[in-house]
C-alpha cells in the first residue's frame, strides 16, 4: 500500500500517526512539509483528495491565521492558498493519503479507520 504522510515531527498527533502506520508494517513516505512545502495545487488537490472544503485542512492554533485575517466572513481559497504558500505552519497536520484519497488524521486514531477503508 503506497501512503504518503505530510507531517511535523514537532507534534504529537503526527508522530502518533506515524506511529500506527509503522505498527501496522507500513513504511509511509514522510514529507515533512515545513522543511519542503506542498505547492498550491497540491494543497489544492490534498483538500479535493480529502472531500473536504480547503478550509478544513486550515490550522489555527499556534499559526498567524488571526493576525492575517483568515477567520473573516469571504476569505476565498486563493486567499487561502496564498497564506498556506507563505505560511505552511498553517496547513493542518498530519495528513495521510492512501492512492487518490486524503485524510486529515486528528484526533491521530483516524488513521487506522482511514487504512481499514482503504483495505477494504
Amino acid at each position: 500500500m503506497d501512503v504518503t504522510v505530510y507531517h511535523n515531527p514537532n507534534c504529537g498527533t503526527s508522530r502518533n500517526v506515524l506511529a500506527f502506520l509503522i505498527q501496522r508494517g507500513i513504511q509511509p513516505t514522510v514529507i515533512e512539509y515545513l522543511k519542503t512545502p506542498p505547492n498550491r495545487s497540491e494543497v489544492a488537490d490534498l483538500a479535493r483528495k480529502a472531500g473536504v472544503p480547503l478550509r478544513d485542512l486550515v490550522r489555527e492554533k499556534g499559526t498567524p491565521f488571526a493576525e492575517l485575517g483568515l477567520g473573516e466572513p469571504g476569505v476565498t481559497d486563493a486567499q487561502l492558498l496564498d497564506a498556506i504558500e507563505a505560511h505552511p505552519i498553517l496547513l493542518n497536520r498530519p495528513i495521510v493519503v492512501i492512492g487518490d484519497r486524503a485524510r486529515l488524521c486528528r484526533p491521530s486514531e483516524t488513521v487506522l479507520a482511514f487504512l481499514d477503508e482503504a483495505q477494504a
